[in-house]
């Protein structure tokens, strides 16, 4: 079992056009086993909640039972096998995970496959099953309405998802026929999840749930008023809960 760990990120979302937009901003995550969450004294739990409702159908009893049944869906078992989970927790009871990462292994510990988590700010999720190489790339067409400047038809995500060590950096890239891309990039330094570490970064970046999520509506705003067109929601597959 892995100790929880803690990364300091940068998060940056660059747009090239029509209408170009670098936004760089700062908040920490989460890297957990699933079966050795964080145990923090009673006055911290408030800073990092847990929640299996916050994630997959929302309807399981743990995260892991909804990881379970995901990958059961599709054909997928990993047995007792370790699965660590990437993630913002809870703060003050309101979270806001643009991006939830698993990282699926067998009874042997041999890596299975990885689940991309995507919540947009509609209050809705969807799972992507990945088997990505021994780089950790991985590609898949888009199904689920993220951002109101992107359509879903037709878009394709260019992934890069190794699994975390001393540093975390991940990358995803979406194409969509006729515009250009969109790059989001996470990078961070590994310190120990205990409950001084907690309380740094908590303090380093308060309330983050909220201050990423302000931030990332702020620049829909922004890109809005900069003359940027809305694509109308459809009938994207999604869950509801939150």
């Amino acid at each position: 079992m892995n100790a929880p760990a803690l990364y300091e990120c940068r998060i940056r979302h660059v747009r090239h056009g029509p209408v170009a937009n670098d936004f760089t901003y700062s908040s920490y995550l989460w890297l957990v086993d699933l079966d050795a969450m964080p145990r923090l004294p009673g006055p911290l739990r408030t800073l990092a909640g847990f929640r299996a409702a916050d994630h997959f159908t929302g309807d399981e009893g743990s995260i892991r039972a909804g990881v379970e049944r995901f990958l059961a869906e599709r054909g997928v078992s990993v047995g007792d096998g370790r699965i660590l989970m990437l993630t913002a927790a809870r703060v003050f009871g309101y979270v806001f995970n643009p991006l939830t990462v698993y990282w699926c292994h067998d009874a042997d510990d041999r890596p299975v496959c990885v689940i991309a988590e995507v919540h947009n700010t509609y209050g809705q999720r969807h799972a992507y099953l990945l088997f990505p190489d021994a780089e950790g790339r991985a590609r898949t067409a888009k199904d689920f309405y993220v951002s109101p400047f992107l359509p879903v038809e037709g878009g394709v995500y260019q992934m890069r998802l190794p699994e975390p060590g001393e540093r975390l950096s991940l990358a995803v890239r979406l194409d969509v026929p006729g515009a250009a891309p969109f790059v989001a990039s996470v990078h961070g330094v590994r310190s120990a999840g205990t409950a001084a570490g907690l309380v740094r970064m908590a303090a380093r970046h308060p309330l983050a749930p909220w201050a990423v999520a302000a931030r990332i509506r702020r620049q829909g705003v922004g890109l809005f008023l900069r003359g940027l067109r809305v694509v109308p929601r459809g009938g994207e597959a999604n869950l509801r809960r939150r």
